[in-house]
């Protein structure tokens, strides 16, 4: 069991071991720290800088909301990262083999994008086309390793900070992007932008290649039928045919309050009244400032508290967070309960996103984390898309009070998932991947 592994591993003491110990701690979480940059990146490049771009340069607005169809890829992945399990590229190590490749790709790209000349000629709107499909398969491979490089390297104790590192990461990248991108086009001009954020990525390849190694696993995977099949029949065989379906669900479904939440936040604030000034202000830096909290927050929490309990706790906070929104819709607030609402429910959603990524790579084996992690997170994907497409129709029946209880409400499926695959008095959820007992 994980929890008697925790039980009876040595306490820590204080000497050289400790600070290597410490050393070690310090280096994997700058790695994936890194790596969340260079993951956020290129995705605020293909969306928001390229659609400000095509926006100035006079492009019709039915044709730049044809981009998102470019982003496909980021959807699709699943279906080749097993790709990355068959064939690792074995230098620095398997992960950070197509990390590297991938990022010297995404440089080359987004650079190249600073010479494109957006206009309504269909010359220029098909490469502008093409530019943005490269650039998001690029991305969406280096998603791939990113995610699978983060789940082989931390150890169990880590990977609440861990993913709470990667999400900082990501969202710095997503920041910095968003905000610095446009002050240099508005300045410079636009190629400009586009080559920083190339610079940016760059950036991070001294890292790729400076980060931990990882050890190589016991049976690496030699044909392209074991990396497909092998995945789920591994997962399958590790939790048990009965317990395979429940944590599914529980993947599904733990975030589903969430993606409901966020599915009407802006209808509601704008239906209530508040200006889109406000709106923009507090929805956008205002709330990702809660939501770096909440994700430090909940790092931190995971490092004392466990698995389990984390998943219980934090659970608990996304609701109240939800509930925070039910106060501003039945008793107003003004924009003072608008802060305070945002406030709670971005802090609370932080420290859900750390501890679902953690639970994520709880679950994937190593031979297998590049195709396994896809898979989860195209299963989780589904509850911000097919699971929340209802709440419009939800709100519009029953009033905002009564939705945003709903959104509380929809925690309790979670919860019972919770107390038969996590219980709160053992480390880790029944079914995950185990290095004592299960092979890699």
């Amino acid at each position: 069991m994980a929890s008697e592994r925790m039980a009876s591993e040595p306490a820590a003491t204080p000497g050289t071991a400790q600070h290597r110990g410490a050393d070690g701690t310090v280096r994997r979480l700058v790695a994936v720290s890194a790596e969340g940059v260079a993951s956020g990146a290129p995705l605020m490049v293909g969306s928001k800088l390229l659609q400000g771009w095509l926006t100035a340069s006079g492009v019709p607005l039915a044709l730049i909301g044809l981009i998102p169809l470019a982003e496909l890829p980021y959807t699709l992945k699943l279906f080749w990262a097993p790709l990355l399990d068959r064939w690792p590229i074995p230098w620095p190590d398997r992960r950070r083999g197509w990390l590297l490749l991938m990022q010297v790709m995404l440089v080359a790209v987004i650079a190249a994008m600073a010479l494109l000349r957006p206009s309504t000629d269909p010359a220029s709107l098909t490469t502008i086309g093409i530019a943005a499909l490269v650039l998001a398969i690029c991305s969406a491979t280096q998603d791939i390793a990113v995610d699978a490089y983060r789940t082989d390297l931390l150890p169990e104790h880590e990977r609440g900070p861990g993913a709470a590192a990667a999400a900082l990461g990501y969202r710095a990248a997503m920041l910095a992007i968003g905000a610095g991108g446009f002050l240099l086009a508005g300045r410079y001009g636009w190629p400009a932008a586009f080559l920083a954020a190339a610079a940016l990525v760059g950036a991070v390849i001294p890292f790729t290649l400076t980060a931990p190694k990882l050890k190589p696993v016991d049976h690496a995977v030699t044909s392209l039928r074991q990396a497909v099949l092998g995945p789920a029949r591994e997962f399958v065989r590790r939790a048990g045919p009965g317990r395979t379906w429940q944590l599914l669900l529980l993947v599904l479904l733990y975030r589903w309050p969430d993606g409901l939440l966020s599915a009407m936040a802006i209808p509601f604030l704008q239906l209530r009244g508040f200006s889109a000034a406000e709106i923009g202000l507090v929805q956008g830096g205002w709330a990702i400032g809660a939501t770096i909290v909440g994700t430090v927050l909940g790092g931190g929490l995971f490092a004392w508290l466990g698995m389990n309990r984390s998943l219980w706790l934090f659970a608990v906070a996304g609701a109240l967070g939800n509930l925070s929104y039910w106060a501003l819709a039945r008793f107003g607030g003004g924009f003072t309960g608008l802060i305070a609402a945002v406030s709670l429910e971005n802090i609370s959603g932080g420290m859900v996103g750390a501890v679902f990524v953690a639970l994520l790579m709880s679950l994937c084996n190593p031979r297998f984390s590049a195709t396994q992690y896809a898979l989860l997170s195209g299963v989780y994907a589904m509850s911000r898309s097919i699971l929340s497409a209802p709440a419009g129709v939800v709100a519009e029946r029953v009033g905002w009070p009564a939705f945003f209880l709903f959104t509380v409400a929809a925690a309790v499926p979670a919860f019972l998932l919770l107390a038969r695959l996590a219980p709160w008095n053992e480390a880790e959820a029944r079914g995950a991947f185990d290095p004592a007992k299960d092979p890699t």
